[in-house]
């Protein structure tokens, strides 16, 4: 589970939030997905919660561990695939994975059965002898993906995770999803691709200008705002709305 209680991230000097008084609840078995358009705060959510950068207000626990005051345990919890695969690109992709390996303390046994399992699964198998500077961007995900679920997480948090991905490997990655929450795991992934978070959701939250706008089932939404919508014509309702109001808001305080 990841918890969120009134988490605010300013950046610098800055007086504009990039995140602005977010509460959350993400629960365990179910696929919980985190729409936004760009700018939105997704990926500072995403990085406060892995303990990539810290909050300037409020409080991020991860399975119940307070990530600022537990960095390591928290962390130990989690498999994180970020937005930018670039990785240790002098090493050998399974140099990259065993060290991977090392840091989480996963036996030799349990590592090797794990990376026989997701490199054939993710076709990457042949290659991993190579260096990751010889990688496509597409490769690279799909390692990182590979090195992300080693250590079997409790938490699988994902940030644009099928961006460069082939379409057979997105099908995995999706049915990958599905079995750990079957297993009763948390599964968080960000995505701008609406037919995706439509298609495989079971609970998504939608994020504008550091604000949350909605949380809960795609039902949920479409009773809340039109039955009939798809969940990209009800994306962009709710954002729009939240463009108007903040114009609004601004036009009234010059007013």
């Amino acid at each position: 589970m990841i918890e969120l209680s009134n988490v605010t991230k300013v950046y610098g000097g800055s007086s504009q939030k990039a995140v602005d008084s977010v509460s959350l609840i993400i629960p365990p078995g179910k696929i919980f997905g985190f729409l936004g358009p760009n700018g939105a705060g997704k990926s500072t959510i995403i990085k406060m919660v892995t303990g990539v950068i810290e909050p300037t207000e409020g409080e991020v626990k991860v399975c119940g561990l307070d990530i600022v005051k537990e960095p390591i345990k928290a962390k130990q919890k989690i498999g994180y695939v970020s937005d930018n695969p670039e990785l240790f690109s002098r090493m050998r992709a399974e140099e990259y994975l065993n060290f991977i390996g090392d840091v989480y303390g996963v036996d030799t046994e349990t590592r090797k059965t794990r990376i026989t399992r997701y490199t054939k699964l993710f076709e990457i198998e042949d290659v991993i002898g190579s260096s990751i500077s010889s990688f496509s961007h597409g490769m690279k995900q799909k390692l990182l993906i590979v090195a992300s679920l080693l250590s079997d997480p409790e938490v699988w948090i994902l940030d644009e995770p099928m961006v460069g991905l082939d379409p057979k490997s997105s099908f995995q990655l999706k049915e990958l999803m599905r079995e750990r929450v079957q297993a009763g795991k948390t599964v968080f992934f960000s995505t701008h691709v609406m037919d995706t978070a439509e298609k495989i959701c079971d609970t998504l939250s939608v994020i504008a200008k550091g604000k949350i706008l909605f949380t809960g089932a795609l039902d949920d939404l479409k009773q809340q705002q039109g039955e009939n919508s798809s969940l990209e014509e009800l994306f962009l309702e709710l954002t729009e709305n939240e463009k108007s109001e903040s114009s609004d808001g601004e036009t009234a305080k010059s007013e």
